[in-house]
């Protein structure tokens, strides 16, 4: 079985992407002779392209499953690539859909809860999975190729030229110690105040004489971005442009990173950044930063459908005080000193 030819069907959401790498560094330990491919839409690919223990990106179209011209050539494409095993971490039809296109005998998805849409019907390789975390869960799917307690290890590189570039632009900035604050996120329901992400720039400034430095991306979040360094502007810098890579190598020379349930804090968890991550319409357990060196803040969870979370105001993220994310900020500050001590 080392030379095992696997695909991964993980297409969609830059966090889902980076939570779903341990998959690759399992089977890779596991299988070091096999040919791992992932199928992605844009833009994830740009990170996962130069991770060391993928083989092949197989970009996915955009909307292809209501594109059905499409699907011919896809399973052409797939079919060409002879896997034996396909891996879907996904769990709905667009990913399962994928795998039976390919045509490989083996196509491993979850069943339960966590199986939907159509996905079960389309996978032939079931596993009832039981952990909480997102992670865990894709985890468990390797027990069908008999990878048994897999350690969970992201290892997202950086990239040279964009470590060049961020480095350049910190010097520039004279900034050796920060921190990163992420005001985005994909859901409304996700999203905390700026005005007290400001308060949360100035506490550590005044308190810790730690810059911040606010990222951003695209003119939604660069608007959030720049209403939060005019509440700060000694004590934070703001961001400039950069591509995923570019975002990854300036969050892993983060002393820690300050943001929502988004794809960036989990950027920061795989280039090994602790997170201060704040949760409402999900829950830390479930798809937070992975691991006990973060710390989460949530006051309640905005529980209902995944279609329900989504559309719905953030109520819960704004029960969440500055007051509560200053404690958890201390509360970092004190492990990282801790931890470098020892």
């Amino acid at each position: 079985m080392s030379s095992l030819r696997i695909l991964i069907t993980r297409l969609s959401h830059i966090g889902d992407c980076i939570l779903t790498l341990p998959v690759v560094n399992a089977i890779r330990k596991q299988y070091p002779d096999a040919f791992i491919a992932w199928a992605v839409e844009s833009p994830t690919q740009q990170l996962l392209e130069h991770h060391p223990e993928i083989d092949h990106i197989i970009q996915i179209p955009k909307s292809w499953m209501s594109k059905p011209g499409t699907w011919a050539q896809l399973r052409r494409d797939l079919r060409c690539e002879d896997f034996d095993v396909v891996i879907d971490p996904q769990g709905l039809t667009k990913s399962a859909m994928l795998g039976w296109l390919s045509g490989a005998p083996r196509r491993i998805g979850i069943k339960g809860r966590w199986g939907r849409e159509l996905s079960p019907w389309l996978n032939n390789t079931l596993v009832e999975t039981s952990s909480d975390h997102v992670v865990d869960r894709s985890m468990e799917l390797l027990c069908k190729l008999d990878i048994q307690s897999p350690q969970v290890e992201f290892n997202l590189p950086t990239v040279a030229e964009a470590n060049q570039k961020i480095d350049t632009w910190l010097g520039n900035h004279k900034l050796e110690s920060f921190a990163v604050i992420n005001p985005g996120a994909s859901w409304r329901s996700k999203r905390w105040e700026n005005d007290r992400f400001g308060t949360v720039a100035s506490h550590l400034y005044q308190q810790h004489n730690l810059r911040t430095v606010i990222t951003w991306a695209g003119d939604q979040e660069k608007a959030m971005a720049q209403e939060i360094f005019r509440l700060n502007t000694r004590g934070s810098v703001f961001a400039m442009p950069t591509s995923l890579n570019e975002l990854a190598s300036l969050i892993s020379r983060a002393n820690f990173f300050v943001g929502c349930d988004t794809g960036p804090m989990h950027i920061a968890t795989a280039v090994g950044t602790p997170c201060v991550g704040l949760y409402g319409t999900t829950r830390p357990q479930d798809s937070g930063a992975y691991g006990p060196q973060h710390v989460a803040v949530q006051k309640w969870y905005q529980s209902g459908s995944c279609k329900k979370r989504r559309s719905a105001n953030n109520d819960a993220m704004r029960d969440i005080m500055a007051s509560d994310v200053n404690a958890a900020c201390d509360q970092m500050i004190a492990s990282l000193k801790q931890a470098k001590a020892a």
